[in-house]
């Protein structure tokens, strides 16, 4: 398998690191790094891939699968290219399709190419039973998001809270799916995930808590559909190197991976 990989930060390198752990390694690898930063990548790499700055040489290199970890930016400017060229594409940074626009011109350019732009589950379970529920009739969704004050720092909660100071959970968002999205692009790809998976960006119901009473990323989904009801808590240990990411978020990419290449895929 020949794997691309737009992006190297903390995700990225999480990723292999799952992947030559549970020995799925790619048998080749090409990264899509920011120019400038290609000679720190290839260090970094260690001879186990190639890399390059233009998503023209990615497309060239014709991987079996890219994954985006890099941002929504990178989204927009490399994922139509990739789509249009054939190439499947795995998203992390599912906030990015709150922007109607760019998610029309993403599935475009995967009908053009033939190609499938997969959005990963990322920090939570359920996304496989709430997609199937939604032929029924979605009546409700609604998602939390419950993290670690410090965890929201660099976002626009620190305009309205003291992070540093906080002793009490503080609920500093309410809102959809889309403006959740929107507005916290670093945090709230959980609630792209759910609103794309069930009612839409519009419909989905969110609430975004900055709670020192939690060490974990806490994750609570309740749907109200047709066909069922359900209610979920995933509780998340935050990345090392950026606890604004759930690790789960690196293994479901993982295991994105890892079933291109099994013959039985769960």
């Amino acid at each position: 398998m020949h794997l691309g990989l737009i992006g190297f930060g903390a995700i990225g390198q999480a990723l292999l690191a799952v992947l030559a752990r549970e020995g799925a390694m790619p048998e080749a690898l090409t990264v899509l790094a920011r120019p400038g930063s290609e000679a720190r990548v290839q260090a970094a790499l260690a001879g186990r891939g190639a890399v390059v700055a233009r998503v023209a040489a990615l497309a060239d290199a014709r991987p079996d699968l890219v994954v985006e970890a890099a941002g929504h930016g990178a989204v927009a400017e490399h994922l139509p290219e990739l789509l249009g060229a054939g190439i499947e594409c795995v998203l992390a940074s599912v906030g990015a399709l709150a922007d109607a626009a760019l998610a029309a011109r993403l599935e475009a350019a995967a009908q053009a190419g033939g190609a499938r732009l997969v959005v990963s589950p990322g920090a939570i379970g359920g996304v496989d039973l709430l997609a199937a529920l939604r032929p029924s009739g979605i009546e409700a969704v609604r998602y939390t998001g419950r993290k670690p004050p410090l965890a929201w720092a660099g976002s626009p909660a620190e305009a309205v809270l003291d992070l540093r100071a906080l002793d009490a959970a503080a609920t500093f968002f309410t809102g959809s799916a889309r403006a959740a999205a929107r507005d916290y692009p670093k945090n709230a790809n959980v609630a792209a995930t759910v609103a794309l998976a069930g009612a839409g960006f519009d419909a989905t119901q969110v609430a975004l808590v900055a709670d020192p009473g939690v060490r974990r990323n806490i994750h609570e989904i309740s749907v109200q559909a047709g066909a069922g009801a359900f209610d979920i808590r995933i509780e998340g240990v935050a990345s090392p190197d950026n606890p604004r990411t759930s690790l789960a978020t690196v293994h479901a990419l993982a295991r994105e991976v890892m079933n291109r290449r099994r013959a039985l895929v769960v």
